[in-house]
């Protein structure tokens, strides 16, 4: 059996920050990481892909839903051949699910497809932040299962608050789970253990929604150098319809990254990237006039 990590938490949380650490830390061994986004352009594969060969990049939604989990299970099914070698057997797959999805349908869809018979869950880690729990759980349902099915939650950016709304973040995880290990972390700084403890968890949730009426998603493509300070300032200022913004974003002084979360709105340089450039905005499904207004100026619409 291949042992299953599985890493949730929303848009944002640091799931990526988690998966680079898990790499370095796990650099010696042969493990597969199946990168999932809910932004159309794949830009945590191509990031993680610079550390680590076996990256597997799955955008355009989540994987546990029913556009996207037969990809999903097409790749799960093709791993035992394409990565196991004598030399060097795969001891386990990560996955990083999208922000939007609900975790607890993995064991159902397992068993529904026989892959029962060569995965299994080990561990299930949701990682969270004091900007956007608080202030989302109770509107945005997979926010609230990701901790349900989580054996560590990971309360994280715990630099970038106050002391009272992380200790009142920490108050919402163990109202949701009394279960789950909870861990306060400053950019994932935990070393965890992957693949031991597997087991049946008799999770039970429901396939997520092609399109999810909670969210909408833009993505831009710049046809020619922008200026990052009003592109902050623009972004700053639609805080209350974005929940997500990242990419590759050309300026004057060079092509930087972007990344917009609950927490912080940072820009800074940044070498090509293996991928597209252009940047992917996660915005909410209703009130998103000024995010689309920004869109449209650069003349794309609704992805």
């Amino acid at each position: 059996m291949i042992p299953i990590c599985l890493v949730t938490g929303f848009l944002g949380s640091g799931k990526t920050t988690l998966l680079r650490r898990i790499i370095e830390r796990h650099r010696d061994e042969r493990i597969v990481y199946l990168v999932n986004e809910f932004s159309p352009q794949d830009i945590d594969g191509a990031l993680l892909a610079d550390a680590e060969e076996d990256v597997v990049a799955i955008p355009g939604g989540s994987i546990f839903c029913r556009c996207l989990v037969t990809e999903f299970l097409g790749h799960l099914q093709r791993i035992p051949e394409r990565f196991h070698r004598e030399d060097a057997p795969v001891v386990g797959v990560v996955i990083e699910a999208s922000g939007v999805a609900d975790p607890r349908v993995i064991e159902q869809m397992l068993r529904e497809t026989r892959l029962d018979a060569v995965y299994e869950p080990a561990s299930i880690i949701s990682v969270v932040d004091p900007g956007s729990l608080p202030r989302l759980v109770h509107t945005l349902p997979n926010i609230q299962a990701q901790i349900e099915a989580a054996d560590v939650v990971l309360i994280n950016k715990i630099d970038l608050f106050p002391s009272a709304e992380v200790d009142a973040t920490e108050k919402i995880v163990r109202e949701i789970s009394a279960s789950a290990k909870v861990m306060r972390t400053v950019r994932c700084g935990v070393d965890l253990e992957l693949f031991a403890g597997a087991r049946v968890r008799g999770l039970e949730g429901e396939y997520a929604l092609c399109a999810d009426p909670n969210y909408a998603r833009f993505a831009i493509a710049f046809a020619e150098p922008v200026d990052a300070a009003a592109l902050r300032r623009e972004l700053e200022a639609l805080r209350d319809e974005v929940y997500r913004a990242k990419g590759f974003v050309p300026t004057a002084e060079g092509l930087a990254y972007l990344d917009m979360s609950a927490a912080a709105l940072t820009i800074e340089r940044a070498a090509p990237p293996g991928g597209p450039t252009g940047l992917v905005v996660i915005a909410r499904g209703e009130d998103h006039d000024g995010v689309a207004a920004l869109a449209r100026r650069f003349g794309v619409a609704e992805a």
